[in-house]
Order: C-alpha cells, then structure tokens, then sequence
C-alpha cells in the first residue's frame, strides 16, 4: 500500500515536472515582448477612453504614440502640460490637432418656440420625434427631453431652464454619442475656433419661421451680405457658414440679423449677439396653442 503511494507521489510529480517544462518552453517560444513605455504613456493620458483620437481607447492610443504613428498632441482630451510631458518622455514633436467639441443648432427654447401640442410620454427625445415630430412647431427644433444629456458619459451637457442642452466645452471630448443619439441632427462636432455660429436649422422662410420660433433664421441675408465674401450663404432658407474659410470670421456679419440667430461664441461670456437682435426677456414657457396629445407611457 505504501509503495503504491510512492508511485502515485512520482507519478504526479514527474508530470508537473514535464508540464512545467512544456510551459517555459511555450512561453519563451510564444512570448511577445511589450515596449514598457506604453504603460508610462498611457498613465500621462486622461483615460477617457472616448474614442476623439479615431483610436478604440486610450491603450491603443499610447501604443500608436509609441510606435510614432501618432502625435501625442491627437489625443485633443488632454491638457496641454498632459500632452507636452508625453512629447518629452517619447522625445517627439507634440503636434495635435485642434480640440473639437459637441455645438447645438437651435436656441428655440421654452420661452421663444411654440408648442403646437404637449407631450406625455417616454420621456425621451427619439420617442416623442416618432409622435407627430414632438409637438413643437418647428419641426427641427430641440424636443428637450434630455437624450444628450444621458448619454453624454463626461458630464458635458446638461440642460437650462428652458429645456435647451448646454455644451461646458471643458468637459466636451468629442465623442459624438449626443450626435448619434439626437433625432433631429442638431448636434455636430466642431473646433473650438469656430465662433461664428447658426444656432438654427429651420427651413422655412420669413415670416413662418418666425411664427414657429421667436429666434429662427428668417433667410433674410444680412449675414452673408456684411460677412466677407463666400464665407456665409443662404442654403434652404437657412444661413450656412463655410468653416474652411473661417480665417476671414469675425463678429461683422452677427450685428444686423433681426433674430439672433447667428452669434459669436465667446468662451467666457458663451453666445453674443448683435445689436440689433430682438431682446428676449421673457423666462416662462409659451403656452400650448393646440389640443394635448398623450401616448401611454
């Protein structure tokens, strides 16, 4: 019985022996080595993980810096001092792009669009768009039923009192998910040079854009007459900024539109308008003008 314990012992033991043999080998036959720097690099980065690089994450990105495929100064989440210290530890250029951030095409608040129907529903924008458009009376206008704000992971938008999505572009990463996720498509990505700006996407004209919202584009030109030449041009009833020319962008073409629908982006003071915009002082909401519609929830 004892002899028969010493074998099974030997046994077991001979083959943890092999199989730890057969490990070493595999592991030095199969071993891919790892530069160490990509840790370092990627420890420097702000592990946002949110994808504004056109990398899957910020490992991947940290490899790509490593290997020189990208600069350092790509990653445009990163402060500056962040983006420097990668560039000195790597011992290459920073480059980098400009840092892009989410901008909002509508100002049609509470206050200033009507209300042709209220909704009672799922409280989400992309459900109320399927019913009758949501009930306001521009149909490109912000439902304000907070998708954006949701589904923004960095805490970069939140909504104001009149039920608009506002962008903190300090907290923006461009990470498009308030683009996807908007029915209407009044979110895109954009420099944060770009300061000349149509918060509007309403396609009517004149009057009956107007009517809807107290701050549409009327079409009426003033902008692309006063803007430098090519710069802005009515498209669909709607003012469109070339942004390939924005070196030529100042604050001229925002004074004389009637409603205010085009300002200039002033990163302390937020949206200016011109002066001889309509002033909006009224706080509450416009009443509902037509019959209430409900879907149950």
């Amino acid at each position: 019985m004892l002899n028969e314990f010493f074998i099974a012992a030997a046994l077991m033991g001979g083959l943890g022996v092999i199989l730890a043999i057969v490990l070493a080998i595999a592991d030095r036959k199969f071993y891919v080595w790892e530069d160490p720097r990509i840790d370092a690099v990627e420890a420097m980065l702000p592990l946002a993980n949110c994808g504004a690089c056109g990398c899957p994450g910020c490992r991947a990105f940290a490899e790509k810096a490593v290997k020189g495929e990208i600069a350092p100064g790509k990653c445009t989440v990163n402060s500056p001092a962040g983006i420097v210290k990668i560039a000195a530890y790597l011992k290459v250029d920073a480059g980098g792009d400009e840092k892009r951030v989410a901008r909002l095409a509508c100002a049609g608040g509470s206050h200033v669009a009507r209300q042709k129907a209220s909704y009672a529903g799922l409280e989400s924008c992309r459900a109320a768009a399927l019913v009758s458009g949501g009930g306001k009376g521009c149909s490109w206008g912000c439902l304000g039923l907070a998708d954006c704000e949701r589904v923004c992971d960095f805490h970069a938008i939140d909504m104001d009192v009149n039920g608009l999505p506002v962008v903190t572009e300090s907290k923006c990463t461009a990470c498009g998910d308030c683009v996807d996720v908007c029915p209407k498509g009044l979110f895109s990505l954009h420099a944060v040079s770009h300061k000349l700006w149509v918060s509007c996407r309403n396609l009517l004209n004149g009057d009956l854009a107007e009517a809807e919202c107290e701050v549409a584009c009327t079409a009426c030109g003033r902008c692309a007459a006063d803007a430098p030449a090519g710069l802005i041009a009515i498209v669909n009833n709607l003012a469109v900024v070339d942004y390939s020319r924005n070196s030529q962008a100042n604050k001229t073409p925002i004074q004389r539109c009637p409603t205010g629908a085009i300002v200039w982006l002033d990163e302390k003071t937020g949206p200016v308008k011109g002066l001889e915009a309509k002033k909006i002082t009224r706080k509450s909401p416009l009443p509902v003008e037509y019959a209430d519609f409900e879907v149950n929830r």
